[in-house]
């Protein structure tokens, strides 16, 4: 069986990404077929990954040491690697993936200032040489992306009246998701044969177009039918 494909949206939060996973994986499903595509998400994606993404982005984590924040975010990646990532690539099977290693490195890496080595360390032998095939780097403006992450956490905390929230990373200082930023620049410029720079400041129909165009080319989709359409 042919190994399957490992895609990966990475960016700041803010940034689009739920929109353009939503319509990426659309896309994929409708040529492939529902099985044929898994979508998951980082930290998450596991109930063991739930409960560790709840603690790292609760604003009442806000004492956790910047060295225990990262080894949670590979604890998770361990977990999600074993229980999903590897069975679906194993079966051939399309893995959409929201952020992998490349977030670490960007969020704890250059926005905690520990350090690429220390993280590169970490994804070698949590990760054992796993890369995304494909890593879709969205590109924004790191204040207006957090300015719209900060209201969509607010909002979803007031209509779902639940007792935590995913701000923590939110209420950092600008000169933070500058470093973020700097850091996604960096590894794209170390790997440009896997991540793509794709400028997500436009409307999200003309970022998904970005997005389908650069797809369709590494998988070789662009000219493929949509799963049950006739081939003549």
């Amino acid at each position: 069986m042919t190994r399957g494909l490992f895609i990966t949206l990475e960016g700041l939060d803010g940034s689009g990404k739920t929109t353009q996973m939503r319509r990426l994986t659309a896309w994929l499903t409708k040529r492939l077929g529902d099985e044929a595509v898994v979508v998951t998400r980082q930290p998450g994606g596991t109930a063991t990954g739930d409960r560790i993404r709840a603690l790292v982005l609760d604003s009442r984590s806000a004492g956790l040491a910047p060295m225990t924040e990262m080894t949670l975010m590979f604890a998770d990646r361990a977990q999600a690697i074993h229980e999903v990532i590897e069975p679906a690539l194993a079966a051939g099977k399309v893995v959409v993936c929201d952020r992998f290693t490349d977030s670490t490195e960007a969020y704890q890496g250059g926005g905690r200032e520990l350090g690429s080595t220390t993280v590169l360390e970490l994804d070698r032998l949590v990760c054992g040489g796993l890369k995304p095939d494909l890593t879709l780097l969205l590109d924004s403006d790191p204040h207006a992306s957090v300015s719209r992450a900060r209201r969509r956490n607010e909002r979803d905390l007031k209509s779902a009246a639940r007792g935590h929230d995913e701000n923590r990373f939110e209420r950092e200082k600008r000169s933070f998701f500058i470093r973020v930023h700097d850091g996604y620049v960096a590894i794209a410029k170390r790997e440009p044969g896997r991540v793509v720079t794709v400028d997500a400041r436009g409307t999200p129909g003309q970022t998904h177009a970005k997005i389908v165009e650069i797809v369709a080319h590494k998988t070789g989709l662009m000219n493929a039918p949509r799963r049950g359409q006739n081939v003549r």
